[in-house]
């Protein structure tokens, strides 16, 4: 495990500690917990734009377009 330190302002290390305290947690935890969900959320626009590099915008438009129709027919 490693050590990290960051610099941060004032107040929104109030505010961490706030909503650490809020969810009943340590500001680590916390700051490890808003991490994962960072990587997390990279590593899907990663992939995502990995796979549509390999894809086709006419075929993917079209799916969009069935996609559309279903929506709009399900709303009737």
């Amino acid at each position: 495990m490693s050590t990290l330190t960051i610099r941060l302002p004032d107040d929104k290390h109030v505010r961490l500690r706030r909503l650490a305290k809020h969810r009943e947690m340590s500001v680590n935890k916390l700051m490890e917990e808003l991490a994962t969900i960072s990587l997390s959320e990279f590593d899907a626009e990663t992939r995502f734009r990995t796979l549509a590099s390999r894809g086709s915008a006419k075929k993917g438009l079209a799916i969009l377009d069935r996609l559309d129709a279903e929506f709009a027919k399900n709303l009737r």
